[in-house]
């Protein structure tokens, strides 16, 4: 049924409460895990802005490694991928045209003034995905 799992990763633990939920999702249904993180490089006066681009993708790179490895080591398959520009947009993106079974995130949990002025990607993807949705709120 869910062969094929998207995973967006923003690099924060509360994030990577998911993974225990994915790792199993995978196994029993035999699938395949992608690691999703989407960068964005935020420039300053003074910055050199492809230099900064090209260091925020070597992070998330590096970061998505390291998590892709953990899964790895117990039996999943999985792969991840870095796109670049908005979170939510990507995301859904990347799930529409890669054809994805499901998208599996954590919520951060914000709620009130907090979530009004930084937004949720989640429920921004929650309102563009074609595909169902995994939520767990993160502890």
């Amino acid at each position: 049924m869910f062969k094929k799992i998207l995973v967006p990763l923003d690099g924060s633990k509360l994030a990577e409460g998911i993974i225990p939920r994915v790792e199993w999702l995978a196994k029993i249904h035999d699938g395949e895990v992608t690691l999703i993180r989407v960068a964005l490089a935020h420039t300053f006066p003074g910055m050199d802005p492809v230099q900064h681009q090209v260091n925020v993708v070597r992070e998330a790179e590096e970061y998505l490694a390291r998590v892709e490895e953990n899964l790895r080591s117990v039996g999943v398959r999985v792969n991840s991928v870095v796109r670049y520009g908005h979170d939510a947009q990507e995301i859904v993106d990347h799930a529409r045209d890669r054809q994805f079974d499901l998208i599996a995130m954590s919520t951060h949990g914000r709620s009130g003034l907090s979530q009004f002025v930084m937004g949720s990607v989640a429920n921004k993807i929650i309102h563009s995905a074609t595909v169902p949705i995994l939520l767990c709120r993160a502890c």
